[in-house]
């Protein structure tokens, strides 16, 4: 945009200065030429006034010679028009002039300028009173003569037309950056919102139509914010609402007669009573907080660590292979470990008992990868992959949920999820790396 504003303030600038300057140079030209005119005119009209007396006074011999002689060398120079006294006998005083029909017109009284074949101008001027007829004074201009110092004007104009060019350009410079500047904020502004950055906002500069845009965009966000507070306030409140059907399971499962099944509803209420703390923690968390990270290796050895007292009861090995050091990665360490917990408690609920599995960490190039694998009869149709992550449809009588949430952790985070048989179920998260 900023280039495109300098090609048409600049055409523009350029179109505007030839239509005026080219009018005049012209003007120019015709100006220099009439003043060398009038210049050569006012020569001849004094030599005619200076040597006239001396003409009509019947002055002869070497004086009346030697002062005709020294007027017109006072007149003559290297960078003068060519000045000639033609006198009534044909005698020329002066610079070398011809005998024309010209000269023979002024000699009957009439001063005239006109354009010789060569070019230039001649001036002629008759001087009367002589004794011996009617001389004419012959003022020759020529062509570098009737226009000098045009080129000099037309040097001037153009250096005229291109400083005021340039500082049309350089206007322009500034008006296209003071707009493209501010257009650039308002993208910036954008693309923050864009980002989950609701905080972002537009500072109001340069053109008015960007300082209403940039208004009208602050205020979108200020209602994006307002509306999303309030459905987290909403969300909160339906957590907050299913404490108390929870709590009166939990009672219910205190007063089981039997002791190991209320074990075991009392254990899935906590489960589901933690269930409902997180939804209200996120419902509650800031839609953007700092760029959360994870590290892998640690998180895999810690839910195994946790998963393993089960595995050992239902007599299954499981091998755990990670890097030694740490490896972030840009995924929060709650969904991480939702993610691994889901994907364990898979192998757990849909693979028989004594099937054993192995939880790998490893980096290619710069993903790191996550692989919870079995050694059980795998996955029913390997070839569906959408079809094994859709929720309520993975069949085995699953809900598709676990997998579902271990794709959605990778993919937020810019991985990848990949499920496949090799021949027992393998599930590969991929992440970005992040910087600890």
């Amino acid at each position: 945009m900023r280039r495109r504003l300098l090609l048409l303030t600049g055409s523009t600038t350029a179109l505007v200065l030839a239509a005026l300057l080219v009018p005049l140079t012209l003007l120019t030209r015709t100006h220099a030429a009439d003043r060398a005119i009038a210049e050569a005119t006012a020569r001849a009209q004094w030599v005619a006034a200076t040597v006239g007396p001396s003409l009509a006074g019947g002055m002869r011999g070497a004086k009346a010679g030697d002062q005709m002689e020294q007027t017109l060398r006072s007149v003559n120079g290297p960078a003068l028009p060519r000045t000639s006294l033609i006198l009534a006998d044909g005698t020329v005083v002066g610079s070398p002039a011809r005998l024309t029909e010209a000269v023979r017109l002024a000699r009957t009284g009439r001063a005239f300028t006109y354009e010789p074949p060569n070019g230039g101008r001649v001036v002629l001027v008759p001087v009367h009173g002589a004794p011996e007829g009617t001389a004419v004074v012959h003022v020759a201009v020529s062509r570098g003569q009737l226009h000098d110092g045009v080129l000099t004007s037309w040097l001037v104009l153009a250096g005229i037309g291109a400083a005021l060019v340039l500082l049309g350009l350089v206007l322009a410079d500034r008006l296209g950056t003071r707009i493209v500047g501010a257009t650039r904020s308002l993208a910036a502004t954008a693309n923050r919102l864009s980002a989950g950055d609701l905080t972002a906002r537009a500072e109001p500069q340069g053109p008015p139509e960007l300082r209403l845009v940039a208004d009208q965009l602050n205020r979108l966000a200020a209602r994006i914010d307002e509306l999303l507070a309030a459905e987290r306030e909403n969300a909160a409140d339906l957590a907050h609402r299913l404490r108390t059907p929870v709590a009166a399971l939990r009672l219910d499962a205190e007063t089981l007669r039997d002791p190991a099944e209320g074990e075991r509803i009392a254990a899935s209420v906590a489960v589901l009573e933690h269930g409902v703390d997180e939804v209200i923690r996120r419902a509650r968390r800031p839609l953007r907080e700092a760029e959360p990270t994870a590290d892998l290796p640690a998180a895999a050895r810690e839910r195994a660590a946790f998963w393993l007292p089960l595995a050992e009861d239902q007599n299954r090995a499981v091998d755990i292979d990670t890097p030694a050091g740490p490896l972030a990665v840009p995924v929060p360490p709650d969904e991480l470990t939702a993610a691994l917990d889901a994907l364990i408690g898979n192998v757990l609920d849909h693979t028989p008992q004594g099937t054993g599995f192995r939880v790998t960490v490893r980096t290619t190039g710069d993903m790191a990868e996550l692989l919870v694998e079995d050694e059980g009869p795998g996955f029913p149709d390997p070839g569906d992959g959408p079809y094994l992550t859709t929720r309520g449809t993975s069949g085995a009588g699953s809900t598709g949920l676990g997998l579902d949430i271990a794709r959605r952790t990778a993919e937020e985070a810019g991985g990848a999820f990949e499920a496949a048989n090799s021949p027992g179920a393998k599930v590969t998260l991929s992440f970005p790396t992040a910087a600890d």
